[in-house]
């Protein structure tokens, strides 16, 4: 299949600038992945569409600040962006403009709290930095660096909080797994008083799930690798529904990409603490996930991709264009989908 088959027209105003006021407000498309028929609620109704006895996996992960802005000996600006922890102090980033960042610059950031120098140019000209400082490496980085919103978004974010989950708790990725932003704590104790089992895994969001495909042939894409882990407590409660006739849903590509990565044959789970370069395309064939809670994707991504394998591509592109002409807001801060 080619890229361009996951092209779909967009009005930039459809691209949401801010979240909503009430998280659980937005709206929420409903799509039957076998017969394309689509309904439209809002997502505090989730708890009506779903079983006593299904399995919500959410992906834990808590977005750090990432950006940083620093400056060199020389006086000039800098920006990096963390994307993945190789060590401690040693960082996978972005670098801008990369023609200062040569190996063995050194960066200074704030009243030099914060100290990198650039080990190591990649092939695709991401940067290996090694930080230095006296404290705790996060709660410098949370007073110093910024949240990396997407560069779609372009109004400044007033509450940080707004970009993470409300389950978030294991610090370690660059931008937000974006579906599960619509929920609240109050509509997660209702799913559990429901009997919904609520199962949290973790993958720290790095440049694999937002890098774009720059090939004609999509199989031909090659996914970065990011670190998740699934523990045994997880395995155990998501293998327990498949047993009892429960549906696994997957709320985000992210946890979905976890989930598949890792599941046998049969579908069930192993725990696994590791990384996932998982990549999913229209002909895979899905082993443990029933079904799907996301947001809706840029065209041509890895995402809009992955949610075509588990519907088809027809029918996702007729659902997005039943979304754009009922003027759903779209991407990290936009509405959501429930396949199932």
């Amino acid at each position: 299949m080619k890229t361009s088959d996951f092209y779909f027209h967009l009005p930039k105003e459809l691209i949401a600038q801010t979240p909503l006021e009430q998280r659980d407000a937005s709206r929420l498309l409903c799509l039957d992945r076998r017969t394309g028929a689509t309904d439209h609620r809002h997502f505090y109704e989730l708890p009506e569409l779903l079983n006593p006895g299904d399995c919500l996996v959410m992906n834990d992960s808590r977005v750090i600040p990432a950006r940083l802005f620093g400056r060199l000996e020389t006086g000039g600006a800098v920006e990096l962006v963390l994307l993945r922890e190789l060590e401690e102090f040693r960082w996978l980033c972005l670098g801008k403009p990369g023609r200062k960042l040569r190996i063995g610059t050194e960066i200074s950031f704030g009243d030099g709290e914060l100290t990198a120098v650039v080990e190591e140019v990649s092939e695709d000209g991401n940067r290996i930095v090694r930080f230095r400082c006296a404290g705790i490496f996060l709660e410098v980085l949370e007073q110093l660096g910024q949240m990396p919103l997407p560069p779609y978004i372009t109004e400044e974010l007033q509450d940080a909080e707004r970009y993470q989950t409300v389950y978030a708790s294991e610090p370690g990725s660059a931008a937000a797994p974006t579906a599960g932003l619509h929920f609240t704590p109050e509509l997660l104790e209702t799913l559990e008083k429901k009997g919904v089992r609520l199962v949290t895994i973790t993958l720290h969001v790095g440049l694999g799930t937002f890098r774009p495909v720059k090939v004609e042939n999509i199989e031909e894409h090659e996914m970065h690798a990011e670190y998740c882990i699934i523990d045994e407590k997880a395995a155990e409660q998501i293998n327990q529904t498949r047993k009892e006739g429960g549906r696994v849903i997957a709320i985000g590509t992210t946890s979905c990409r976890t989930l598949e990565s890792q599941a046998r044959p049969d579908g069930t789970i192993e725990p696994y603490d590791g990384w996932t370069n998982c990549f999913i395309y229209p002909g895979y064939t899905f082993k443990c996930i029933d079904g799907l809670i996301t947001n809706f994707h840029l065209p041509e991504s890895t995402l809009i991709m992955l949610v075509s394998a588990l519907a088809s591509r027809e029918t996702i592109l007729a659902a997005y264009e039943e979304a754009v002409e009922k003027r759903y807001r779209f991407f990290s801060f936009g509405d959501a989908m429930l396949i199932v």
